[in-house]
Formats: structure tokens, sequence, C-alpha cells
């Protein structure tokens, strides 16, 4: 009985692997999830809503239904080892925001029942490797930019105390203390309206060609040029990891009962008349080299 219930749950295993591993898999997946999205986008319509309310509910109720069952096909593929479903984040993921809205207090509220609809799109990103890739290096980055951000707030602190001391007087309203001046000076980083800032600044001091051009070029280019590198290099890494994971997977494991190659089994075969000589007694015709004559007739 332990037997065939062992090889019904390998087979179950093997059968859910095969389908989660197919391409058609995520793109079925991700068209539930389009779907769901603009069944949810168009709840917002009022006249839509009013009129085709009861079918938008439906379309809802598949789309739940959808995922629920992707759910259960991508535990299956983990049925011998559960414990690596749970392993895996974005399972974990998709298991709260299935389960989520049937929890008491949850399903009761309507604004925390609307975000949870709206975290099934997020579910987009483990569907595709590249748009993981993304998600990943996003992740990676965040130490990085919390170091950028630092280096950021002092350089719009430093130019922000020059630009009161250069302009307070002249205009207040975007100079007339330091944090005007860091939201002026921040809301400069897109280079709009430079021109018009530069000139205005010249009629206050010739010094404020220096001032505005140093400003541009260090937090304009150099810190943006900062920014993508940081992201591309955690976008790198990502996809470094992301490669080394599918070939991971790739490799098939190690299966005892797969037949040895041609090469094993000469070898295999060397090695038993290897054994079969040294067992051969030593006065053995064959041991000694010497074939027996043999006896001729007719003398």
């Amino acid at each position: 009985m332990t037997t065939t219930r062992q090889t019904l749950v390998r087979d179950v295993t093997r059968r859910c692997a095969a389908l989660v591993a197919v391409p058609w898999f995520n793109v079925a997946g991700f068209v539930v999830i389009v779907v769901n999205a603009v069944a949810l986008g168009l709840e917002t319509y009022g006249a839509v809503a009013a009129a085709a309310g009861p079918a938008l509910r439906a379309v809802e109720y598949v789309c739940v239904a959808c995922f629920v069952v992707e759910l259960l096909i991508r535990f299956g593929a983990h049925l011998a080892t559960p414990a690596g479903f749970f392993r895996d984040r974005w399972n974990l993921f998709d298991l709260a925001i299935v389960t989520a809205p049937l929890l008491p207090g949850v399903r009761e509220n309507v604004t925390l029942l609307r975000l949870l609809r709206l975290a099934r799109i997020v579910r987009t990103f483990r569907l595709f490797p590249s748009l993981r890739v993304i998600l990943v290096g996003i992740r990676r980055s965040i130490p990085g930019l919390g170091s950028f951000l630092l280096v950021t707030v002092l350089l719009l602190y430093a130019y922000a105390i020059l630009g009161w001391m250069l302009f307070g007087r002249a205009y207040p309203e975007e100079y007339g203390t330091v944090g005007q001046a860091m939201l002026t000076l921040f809301l400069l980083l897109s280079l709009d309206g430079i021109t018009d800032t530069l000139q205005a600044g010249r009629d206050v001091t010739e010094w404020a060609v220096v001032y505005y051009v140093s400003y541009m070029v260090a937090a304009c280019y150099l810190l943006t040029n900062l920014l993508v590198g940081l992201v591309l290099t955690a976008l790198q890494e990502a996809h470094q990891d992301e490669r080394a994971a599918s070939g991971r997977a790739a490799d098939p494991p190690p299966d005892e009962h797969t037949e040895p190659s041609v090469r094993e089994q000469l070898a295999r075969l060397r090695a038993l008349v290897d054994d079969l000589e040294q067992r051969l007694p030593d006065d053995s015709p064959a041991a000694s080299g010497k074939v027996p004559s043999q006896a001729t007739s007719g003398g």
C-alpha cells in the first residue's frame, strides 16, 4: 500500500512539474491576470459597473478559481517534497493573495479587498524571468540607493545654503529658508525652466552662472549617472543569479535507475575479468600458460 502511494505521489509530482514547465502555462496565467486587471478597471466606471456589475463579479470569481487551480498545480509539482513549495517566496506571495480575502476581518474591509485584488497584478513578475530580474534588481539596488540619497541630500543642502546666501533677499519664496531652497533645487533636477531661473539669477549676481552650472553638472549629470550605474549593476547581478538558477533547474537530478553508459559497462566487465583471473588457482592451465598435449592416436 505504501509503495502504491509513493508511486502515485511521484506520478502526480512528475505530471504537475511537467505542466508548470510548459511555456503556455505562464502565458495562460498572464492572460488571467490581464483579464482580472481589466475587470478591476472597468469597475471604476459607474455606468459600466451599473450595467455589467454581475458579469464583472462573475469574471472575478472565474479568475480567482483559475488562480487557485494554478496554485494547486504548483503545489502538486512539490508534492513529493512539500517544503520546497514553501521555500519559494513567490509561492508564499500567491498563497497570501489568494487566501487573504477569505480571512475574517479582511473580507469585510472593502479598501483592503481592493488592494488585495490589485496585488494580483503584481503576480505578473513571477511568470516571466525578465520581469523577475527587474524586480530583483530593484531590490538589490535599495542598499546602494540609501547611500545615493544621503549624497543627494548633502549636495542639495550645500547648494541650498549657497542659494540662500545669493538669492535669499531677492527671491524669498524660492530661497528664503534652507528648506525652500532645497525644494527649489530638487525641482530643478529635471532641468525644467533652468534657462529662466539662470536669467533671473544673473539679474541678482553674475555668480549665478557659476552656481547653476556647477549645480547642473554635479546634481543633474553626475548624480543621475551614479543612479543609473547602481541600478544597472544590480540588474546585471540579478540577471546572473537568474541565469545560474535556470541552469541548476535545467540539470536533471541523478537517477539511480538510469542505465549505465557503454564505457561504464565495459569497465565493469573488465573488473569482473580481472577478479576472475585472480581467483584462478596457480596450477591451472590458464594460470601456468601451458596447454596439455593431446594424445596421439594410432601408435
